[in-house]
This record gives structure tokens, sequence and C-alpha cells, in this order.
């Protein structure tokens, strides 16, 4: 895989990390995700609800770990 789209994809993951931070910061049984979204997460970070849902059912640390070891794994041949 090219090294750029590599560091796009760890950019996107840690952003989307950056987001459910902010989420599960606010997120209570009580209060609803769309409350969230629109109160704390899309002044700071203007994405859909729609996006926001496709963060949430992303396992962003598994998916981190092994672009990072990709990374690894090809800085290794060179």
């Amino acid at each position: 895989m090219n090294p750029r789209i590599i560091g796009i994809k760890i950019n996107k993951l840690r952003r989307y990390q950056l987001i459910l931070d902010l989420y599960n910061k606010y997120k209570s049984d009580d209060v609803p995700t769309t409350v969230v979204w629109r109160k704390h997460i899309y002044p700071v970070y203007p994405i859909s609800r729609t996006t926001l849902y496709e963060i949430l059912g992303t396992p962003v640390k598994k998916e981190l770990a092994k672009i990072e070891e990709q990374k690894a794994t090809q800085m290794s041949l060179f």
C-alpha cells in the first residue's frame, strides 16, 4: 500500500478517535445521540449525523493497530 494512503487512513482514524472521545464524554443514558451531535460534536467537527453513526460503528482502535502494523512492515522492507 502507498505510504500516502496509509497516512490518510491513519489521520482519518485518529480524527474518528477524537470524535468518539468527545461523544463518550457527553453521552449518557438519558441524552440522545442527536443531542450530543448537535450540541457538542457538530460545532467542533462539522459532520453529518450519518457520518457520526458510521464513526460509532467503526472499530477504530482495531483498524488503527492493523494499519500501524502494515506501516511498520512496509518500513522494514526499505
